[in-house]
């Protein structure tokens, strides 16, 4: 590391979450921001934000371990074709891996190779009708795979 990136490193602190550098605090939703909303290493995002690169670098992190936490809780998914560990992939990327797991019905249903029962059950949910254009293709690459 060099010696500029100790040195700010030491005076603004390495933070991994969201938060108002004028008061330190973590910001949630609904929060008014005092100062800047801050990351990382000083980063304020409403005065540089990230890069095309960092936000794919970001990225391919959150997506290593998407794959990682649904091949852990559904073991069984590996075997699937790739489109269809995909869309599983995808649930969970969008809404959490807990999100995709409340899908039993769905769940059982690709895992006993009925792909057209587990597509009408995604497009049956709260998730389709907040989500209706991104649900529809998801359900179609299910049932193709």
């Amino acid at each position: 590391m060099s010696a500029l990136a100790t040195l700010l490193a030491r005076e603004e602190g390495l933070r991994l979450t969201v938060y108002d550098d004028a008061t330190g605090r973590p910001l949630l939703p609904g929060m008014t921001v005092v100062g800047h909303p801050t990351i990382g290493i000083g980063r304020c995002l409403d005065r540089r934000g990230i890069s095309e690169a960092e936000a794919f670098a970001l990225l391919d992190n959150d997506l290593s371990a998407v794959r990682r936490e649904v091949a852990a809780a559904l073991p069984w998914s590996t075997g699937l074709s790739e489109a269809r560990q995909v869309v599983l992939q995808a649930m969970a990327f969008q809404m959490g891996l807990a999100g995709l797991l409340k899908f039993r019905d769905t769940l059982a249903a690709v895992r006993r190779a009925d792909y057209t029962a587990a597509a009408a059950g995604m497009l049956a949910s709260a998730w389709a009708r907040q989500t209706p254009a991104r649900a529809a293709r998801m359900a179609a690459m299910m049932r193709q795979g």
